[in-house]
């Protein structure tokens, strides 16, 4: 798409290019703004700050000892298994600057997952919090790891607040199944070692691996998308060009509700904002939602991320509505579509404006954002990232035409090197430097994008294509429907029917309640021949609902 074609669309203030290379490096990042932003707050979590410049010295403790004690050297993996804490960006911040690749892995994973990505990525060391230790214990001997950073959940908060912490999760809460770990060093006791030696600076460009960073595995196994250095720093200038007219520099508090070995939380959060020297609240366990209001209501935040079940969620919790919204400029939706009454509910609470952006693990990972000086919800995931290419295109290849539904292919610097050491599945992706995303998407005459649908989460009944999103949108615009997924089951005659799931509220529903609110509003092909109830719908650590589990 020309760049010219889209000059309308663009907002004042926001570039239409970025430098992908304006740093070396995300060590070379790190090092020049803990030096600009030393007395700035870097990280809160349960209270306990820690600034810039006290994050820069535990920063090079622990790489001091990864690199003298443990021995790791450029292109190692290191794997991170550890929550929304003080010492996730330590040693995520350590491993970056001695030039390994970081691999995140979600703290909930089973034993299966995790034997799988460890042997897959070749990961030699993990750095994971004891309450899933009895996970890895499952498989450590099935996998290439040699080293084992145990962290506590209190570790980094202060000898008297950091035991009371730890000594309540383990016996109070019991949330520390037993375990049996050999070659294991606490994460307190590697930043005693390394004090007592020194970091020596690792030279690394742009091309070097920064993450392997697993995507869900929602078509077959996991895959590790290799993100360089380039595509990390490329993806947080654009990041930060879209919202550079509402972000001021030292001034910013964001709340980081979604967990930072997700990508999304990971360069929206984490990285776009210590730029800015910014203030990342981290909130260790978001689906406590009481606990959470509680949090916010204790810092005048100017920035929260999030998706639309942790949106939902809030608004529906006792409390929320009381919060002081006066410092908050600015909500960003992503990781799944925004739905349009979550969106309204939001943006009358609080009145500031929900922002959707669209993104993949595949693109580091924004891809394109909402303009943020448009009124209201418009339901489009906005205009693409300075330096960003999107096109939509049919079955056969062609470009589609204005508002015809296709898939959505991206060109850009944030586009990730390949997946790791699957070639079949990079060429399949990537074609002529055209990723491939799987979603089928519009674009309108002004320029901006709006998701129909995942490609393989299509309906197909009676020929006619069925977009989930379309129906669970319709379903969750009833006042006693908390949450909804949709589906599609076989069918003799049809092919397929549609089945949904809902969480319901208020007032008793029956399957013909729900059955006559879609017929009001959906086409009779759309209209769901099955109804199911739940308590809760299955969803991933971030938040997003899964169809897979449902289908």
């Amino acid at each position: 798409m020309e760049k010219v074609w889209l000059e309308k669309s663009y907002p004042p203030g926001v570039p239409h290019d970025i430098d992908p290379d304006k740093y070396q490096s995300l060590a070379q990042l790190f090092t020049r703004y803990t030096k600009k932003y030393a007395t700035n707050t870097a990280f809160i979590n349960m209270d306990v700050k820690l600034s810039y410049k006290e994050l820069e010295e535990q920063v090079l403790d622990f790489a001091a000892y990864l690199q003298n004690d443990l021995g790791l050297k450029k292109g190692d993996r290191l794997a991170i298994m550890v929550p929304n804490t003080l010492q996730y960006p330590i040693a995520l911040f350590a491993a970056l600057l001695c030039g390994l690749t970081v691999v995140n892995v979600n703290p909930l994973y089973t034993a299966r997952e995790l034997k799988h990505q460890l042997n897959d990525s070749g990961a030699k060391t993990i750095v994971i919090i004891e309450n899933f230790a009895h996970t890895l214990q499952e498989v450590v001997a099935d996998t290439p790891i040699e080293h084992v950073i145990l962290t506590k959940l209190g570790d980094r908060m202060g000898a008297i607040k950091g035991t009371l912490v730890n000594l309540v999760v383990k016996y109070v809460k019991k949330m520390v199944p037993s375990y049996h770990l050999s070659n294991v060093v606490f994460f307190n006791q590697v930043l005693e070692k390394g004090q007592k030696s020194s970091f020596t600076p690792v030279d690394i460009n742009g091309d070097d691996y920064a993450f392997l960073q697993y995507t869900g595995g929602t078509t077959g196994v996991s895959k590790g998308a290799i993100l360089t250095h380039r595509n990390m720093v490329a993806n947080l200038e654009q990041a930060k060009g879209m919202l550079k007219p509402v972000l001021e520099a030292g001034k910013e508090l964001v709340v980081t509700a979604l967990p930072l070995y997700h990508i999304f939380a990971l360069t929206a959060n984490c990285l776009t904002f210590f730029t800015l020297g910014g203030t990342n609240l981290l909130i260790t366990n978001p689906r406590d939602l009481p606990g959470f209001i509680k949090e916010l209501n204790k810092y005048p935040f100017t920035t929260i991320t999030g998706v639309n079940t942790l949106f939902n969620g809030l608004i529906n919790t006792p409390g929320f509505k009381d919060i002081d919204f006066s410092s908050l400029k600015l909500s960003l939706g992503g990781g799944m579509a925004v739905q349009k009454p979550v969106a309204e509910q939001w943006q009358q609470i609080t009145k500031t404006r929900m922002l959707e952006g669209y993104g993949l693990t595949e693109c580091a990972p924004l891809v394109t954002m909402s303009r943020y000086n448009l009124e209201g919800f418009d339901g489009t995931i906005g205009i693409p990232a300075p330096s960003t290419d999107v096109r939509v295109v049919n079955d056969e290849g062609d470009v589609c035409g204005i508002n015809e539904p296709g898939e959505m292919q991206v060109k850009g610097p944030q586009v990730m090197k390949g997946y790791y050491n699957r070639e079949e599945a990079t060429a399949e992706a990537i074609k002529d430097g055209w990723f491939a995303t799987g979603d089928i998407a519009t674009m309108d005459e002004d320029g901006y994008f709006k998701i129909v649908d995942r490609k393989k989460d299509m309906i197909i009944v009676s020929g006619f294509n069925v977009f989930p999103n379309e129906i669970e949108e319709v379903l969750v615009e009833h006042p006693n429907i908390l949450e909804a997924a949709a589906v599609g089951v076989p069918h003799e005659v049809s092919g397929e029917i549609v089945k949904v799931f809902v969480v319901t509220q208020g007032s008793m529903m029956s399957e013909k309640d729900v059955i006559a609110h879609c017929k009001a509003n959906l086409t009779n092909y759309k209209v769901p021949k099955v109804v199911v109830f739940k308590d809760e719908l299955p969803k991933t650590n971030v938040g997003k609902i899964l169809r897979r589990e449902l289908r």
